[in-house]
């Protein structure tokens, strides 16, 4: 068969494959692009993984995920912006070795509550700090910093950025080419007002990447698994994709999808499913993505 042009795979979406079982997964079902996580690159090393990327001929969508940086000053905030550099890095040699189209998008999940904290304003402003500390670090790399807003449920442990808005204010001090947004549909779909932020996150130019998967109820116990191929659950897919290509955005997009039963199914088998999900309910219009990695080239200059 052969994957919409423009569909990655969101490693993710593979949770037990190897680096190299995801990219024979999606090479066999006719994908052109792939999204990373750091865990299984980091189990083969950074320059295995990128000559296996550079190997495999696929496009790069994003790398995921850094951000966990919400505590307060101390050696574990350290840690954490130590670990965001790191992960900075990972992404543009990853972009770098990808083919032609490839991005060098870092998703950023900002983190929750630390333990015993009721601050929710407080931590929120750290993120805005983290921020302003790794864009240095990140427009050095040629990397854009993708800030995912999560569905509010997560916003105790995971993430205390939940709406689009919220993400489109924290990216706001920094270049757009540095600090841009993530349009989840898993986490964005229930907000009123998402198609109007989606339209000024492009008026901003700040879409670093879109990502979908389906909304289906009953959630399980852990609300984190949650998340269905497209088709299978409620989410209004075709007006997403056409907000957000109104706003011109033309790279790849994204399935990730946390769910047991998917991640216990055969790699080729969900491969084959998310193809035929995404060309059903998502595919957008305009073909294949255009090569963007001219324009880190150009901002970083001689």
């Amino acid at each position: 068969m052969t994957a919409h042009p423009r569909l990655s795979m969101n490693q993710a979406t593979l949770k037990r494959a190897t680096l190299a079982e995801a990219i024979a997964a999606v090479q066999g079902a006719g994908y052109e692009a792939i999204g990373t996580w750091r865990e299984p690159v980091q189990s083969v090393g950074l320059a295995e993984a990128t000559r296996m990327i550079a190997d495999s001929g696929l496009r790069v969508s994003t790398h995921c995920r850094a951000g966990f940086f919400t505590m307060a000053d101390g050696p574990e905030r350290t840690a954490s912006l130590d670990d965001n550099r790191r992960a900075i890095e990972e992404t543009a040699a990853l972009a770098a070795a990808g083919a032609p189209g490839s991005r060098a998008v870092l998703v950023l999940v900002a983190g929750g509550l630390p333990a015993g904290s009721r601050d929710l304003v407080g931590a929120r402003a750290r993120v805005a700090d983290a921020l302003a500390a790794l864009a240095p670090d990140a427009a050095a790399a040629g990397v854009t910093l993708a800030i995912e807003p999560l569905h509010p449920m997560y916003c105790s442990d995971r993430a205390v950025v939940s709406t689009l808005g919220q993400a489109l204010d924290l990216a706001a001090p920094n270049d757009p080419a540095v600090v841009g947004v993530a349009v989840d549909t898993f986490h964005l779909w229930w907000d009123p007002a998402v198609l109007e932020q989606v339209a000024r996150a492009g008026r901003e130019g700040r879409i670093a990447t879109f990502q979908v998967c389906d909304w289906a109820t009953p959630l399980p116990a852990d609300v984190l698994l949650g998340r269905h191929y497209m088709g299978d659950g409620v989410i209004d897919f075709a007006a997403f994709t056409a907000a957000v290509e109104a706003t011109g955005y033309d790279g790849d997009v994204e399935v990730e999808i946390f769910n047991e039963d998917v991640w216990a199914a055969p790699f080729a088998e969900v491969a084959r499913r998310t193809a035929e999900s995404f060309a059903a309910a998502v595919a957008p219009t305009s073909p294949r993505p255009r090569s963007v990695k001219w324009i880190h080239l150009v901002r970083l200059g001689p």
